[in-house]
């Protein structure tokens, strides 16, 4: 409720990425937007795009699960190639900012990152009270990424656009500690402004499961020892390395590598581990949310990669799943990240050096030789992933917009 009127809080999320899209930023966008709703009373509104996943007609306006939906027109063409990805941005921002100056008057707005300079929009709808910066990624850092353009002019552009969001948001999410130093530090940001609020796995419908399970045994992983990356298969994951361990583990028929989901990096993946006869890999399509359960107890361990240069940039979602299927898993990553400082915390997963093949095979071999270990390490996470429970971490972001809404 606002403070002034008793009424409901009128929020509106900008951010590409929303239901159906498999990305999981959409996914946790979802979630929150619908829980502000049923659990918190709030008038939600989200200004999304079209997703290249639908597979049917999606309405330009909807109310779905009690949230408001408004679809910016924008193309959508192929995110392999940096010009399809920089159409498909700068269209679906302009639709959005035509959408926020002339959509009905909000309480507050929050703004994502998908595209960066989204928040502008979400500043041109001209909030009452103010705009959230919900900071999913830092840039121009992560458009570093790109290996298929370079440009220092808008490297420039995006620093200074970033600065600027800061600057002019009234509050600020950070996922860790490592981003709000960066947030600080490297943007010029008002700490007093931020919160840091973790991204999140629903642990009531992600709990630890039996191995052996209608999916594990529809794609004949039950009776392997399963490596399991899930999720997006993208730039800023170093996965070439994977493939290389892959290679080490070749005389171990036990064991199989399984990758599940997609993005820019999958098809070079699936072309390399073939040309090298890796029949030890094996790439499997998004399943379905409400299969997620299934697809995490199908492994015994799973990878978490995040490419030197990145901590504090990106924060790897993926590992939260993990934590509520209480699975252990393998970090490449540098100790800087929020998921090295979570590992050491909870001691539910083992560190390794990214880019180091070796290492991470010899790793594997000891979870697969060592179950007690495997199984010490799951119950442990399954009891971290509670501090990082969907509805915790929803009460928290509700608890900044109602605090801005009212004034404080």
């Amino acid at each position: 409720m606002t403070a002034a009127t008793g009424a409901p809080v009128r929020v509106c999320y900008f951010n590409r990425s929303y239901w159906p899209d498999t990305g999981a930023t959409g996914q946790l966008l979802t979630e929150l937007a619908e829980d502000l709703v049923s659990k918190h009373g709030m008038h939600v509104t989200v200004v999304a795009g079209y997703p290249a996943s639908a597979t049917g007609p999606l309405a330009a306006s909807e109310f779905r699960n009690g949230v408001r939906i408004l679809r910016a027109r924008g193309t959508r063409l192929s995110q392999r190639s940096f010009a399809g990805r920089a159409t498909n941005y700068l269209t679906y921002f302009c639709s959005a900012l035509w959408i926020a100056v002339r959509l009905p008057r909000q309480d507050v707005t929050v703004a994502l990152t998908d595209p960066p300079i989204i928040g502008l929009a979400a500043l041109a709808a001209g909030p009452r009270r103010g705009m959230v910066f919900y900071c999913q990624d830092i840039f121009p850092q992560v458009a570093g990424l790109l290996e298929d353009f370079k440009s220092d002019f808008i490297n420039h552009a995006l620093e200074r656009l970033n600065r600027y969001l800061v600057r002019r948001a009234n509050r600020i999410v950070s996922l860790g500690e490592t981003m709000t130093s960066r947030l600080v530090e490297g943007k010029g940001a008002d700490p007093a402004k931020i919160t840091i609020i973790h991204n999140w796995a629903d642990t009531s419908a992600i709990v630890p499961s039996a191995k052996d399970n209608e999916f594990s045994r529809a794609h004949g992983l039950a009776q392997r020892f399963v490596v399991l990356h899930a999720g997006n298969i993208g730039l800023s994951q170093n996965l070439d390395v994977v493939i290389d361990a892959a290679a080490i583990l070749k005389p171990r028929t036990d064991i199989v590598i399984v990758f599940i989901g997609d993005g820019n990096r999958r098809i070079a993946l699936e072309s390399a581990a073939r040309a090298r006869g890796l029949d030890n890999v094996r790439f499997l399509p998004f399943q379905p949310r409400e299969s997620l359960r299934w697809t995490y107890a199908s492994s015994d361990v799973c990878l978490v990669s995040l490419k030197p240069g990145l901590a504090g940039y990106i924060v790897p979602s993926k590992l939260y799943p993990i934590l509520a299927a209480g699975r252990p898993y393998i970090a490449a990553v540098e100790a800087l990240t929020e998921v090295a400082a979570l590992t050491a915390h909870h001691r539910c997963g083992v560190l390794v050096a990214p880019g180091d093949a070796a290492q991470l095979a010899a790793t594997i071999i000891s979870f697969a030789d060592n179950r007690g270990d495997r199984e010490s390490m799951g119950q442990r996470a399954r009891t971290a992933a509670e501090l990082f429970a969907r509805d915790r971490q929803v009460a928290a972001h509700a608890h900044v917009i109602q605090q801005l809404a009212a004034g404080a």
